[in-house]
């Protein structure tokens, strides 16, 4: 097995364990990120959602290549809206609300086009997807089990958005005894002012949530692992 590499991040280094270490992909959706859909339906500017694709790519094929677990989340709700609370459902005045339709299908409901991931960053066979109706990828889903068997104990986190669902699915995991590397350009907002306030404050305080790196130091401790691990085989696992 291969030894901790250790990797330059904010507060300070960190040992990274690959073997432990789990990519956690949040709402990559079609919904958040596409012109038309619901996030720009609210006044966004989705491109700044759009400028994390590029990066992420990069790193989850590094995380493919060097047989990491990887999981993708997104947030959406059942048809019937059973599992969308009415502060959820009718919170603020939006143009359009969860469930309404929209242009790629009914907003954030599961099975919609709108609902799925952006085609940059589709699901491959075998990597975990977890279906999650709140912020936090931890709530009512099974992500906490998936990560006890296969023995994660650190999580690279990347998605969107940096101040709402990457925060939460964070300060989830850092409760439950995570350690959390938020990868700093594979993370987006539709503000810049969130987005740098939010980095900020994971890594406070000497890592008060975690700690924030920027892809490249991660694709190229992954890309070294790669060229000294033997071939595995990745798990088949599905969840949602």
């Amino acid at each position: 097995m291969a030894e901790p590499v250790m990797i330059a991040a904010q507060p300070a280094p960190l040992d990274l364990d690959l073997a432990r270490t789990a990519l956690v992909i949040i709402d990559m959706q079609r919904d958040f990120l596409l012109p038309g859909g619901f996030g720009e339906s609210l006044g966004n500017d989705v491109t700044l959602l759009q400028r994390v694709v590029a990066p992420l790519t990069e790193l989850l094929a590094a995380a493919r290549a060097a047989e990491m677990l990887v999981i993708h989340t997104r947030e959406g709700h059942l048809p019937d809206l059973s599992d969308c609370p009415p502060a959820k459902l009718n919170r603020g005045a939006p143009s359009q609300r969860i469930g309404d339709p929209g242009v790629y299908g009914r907003i954030l409901i599961r099975g919609e086009y709108g609902h799925d991931i952006v085609d940059e960053l589709a699901p491959a066979a075998g990597e975990v997807v977890i279906d999650k109706p709140g912020k936090g990828a931890f709530y009512a889903t099974d992500l906490d089990a998936v990560l006890a068997e296969h023995g994660i104990t650190q999580l690279l986190v990347t998605g969107v958005t940096t101040e709402v669902c990457v925060h939460t699915t964070t300060r989830e995991a850092n409760d439950r005894g995570f350690e959390c590397i938020v990868v700093s350009d594979c993370v987006g907002s539709y503000f810049p002012e969130f987005q740098r306030v939010g980095l900020e404050m994971i890594a406070a305080q000497g890592g008060i949530f975690g700690w924030t790196a920027p892809s490249g130091v991660l694709i190229a401790a992954l890309t070294d692992q790669s060229a000294a691990s033997p071939s595995t085989t990745v798990p088949d696992t599905a969840v949602s």
